[in-house]
């Protein structure tokens, strides 16, 4: 007992680290794989990102975090294994995909992802609040697919430099707008019904 609390008083920092560090990391990823493909970093990066999956995997709050995290990380130590360099350039198709999964997934249970995290700040959510929630999840999953099926067409066309500003810069812009749209109708929908319930 003593030790499982020791040791999740060490993984607490570290998870909050590994927190910050992944999302750096996957933005940075595809411009620094453009810019080092050529400069033989294939290994260095492989290795690196493994390390890090690695690292995520052992202190994943979750079991389900642990699966995914360890996916990411053989995939990037099979990659280097292999000596397969093309393998990186559909990391952010695989992200897309599993987050595609996440949030699909969670359509087909009672709680979708969306809610999940809403209830966290307001347990007792009215049926507007949850019916809006399981759009937003659908709204979501609509993105990843469509952000996975631009970055899997742009490595078939093999069209590196649009990849790497896409999946390293435009699609990060798309996320922040979705992001500020679904802000705006949320603020919206929480009007709508203040002031139906004021009546």
């Amino acid at each position: 007992m003593a030790e499982n609390l020791q040791r999740q008083s060490i993984n607490r920092p570290a998870s909050r680290v590994l927190a910050v560090l992944l999302p750096l990391i996957s933005v940075c990823y595809p411009l620094l794989w453009y810019w080092g493909r050529e400069r033989g970093l294939f290994g260095w990066l492989a290795l690196a990102m493994a390390a890090v999956w690695i690292l995520r995997a052992w202190w994943a709050p979750t079991g389900g975090q642990r699966a995914v995290a360890a996916v990411v990380a053989v995939f990037f130590a099979a990659a280097w294994l292999l000596n397969q360099p093309a393998a990186m350039y559909w990391y952010p198709v695989g992200m897309s995909g599993l987050m595609l999964l996440l949030f699909g997934g969670s359509l087909f249970t009672r709680q979708s992802l969306i809610e999940r995290l809403a209830r966290l700040r307001e347990p007792d959510l009215p049926a507007a609040a949850v019916a809006y929630t399981r759009r937003v999840t659908q709204v979501w999953c609509a993105f990843f697919v469509f952000n996975g099926g631009v970055a899997a067409a742009l490595v078939l066309a093999q069209a590196w430099q649009a990849w790497a500003w896409y999946t390293g810069v435009l699609a990060y812009v798309l996320m922040g707008v979705l992001f500020v749209l679904e802000w705006l109708c949320r603020r919206r929908l929480r009007h709508v019904h203040g002031a139906a319930e004021g009546h």
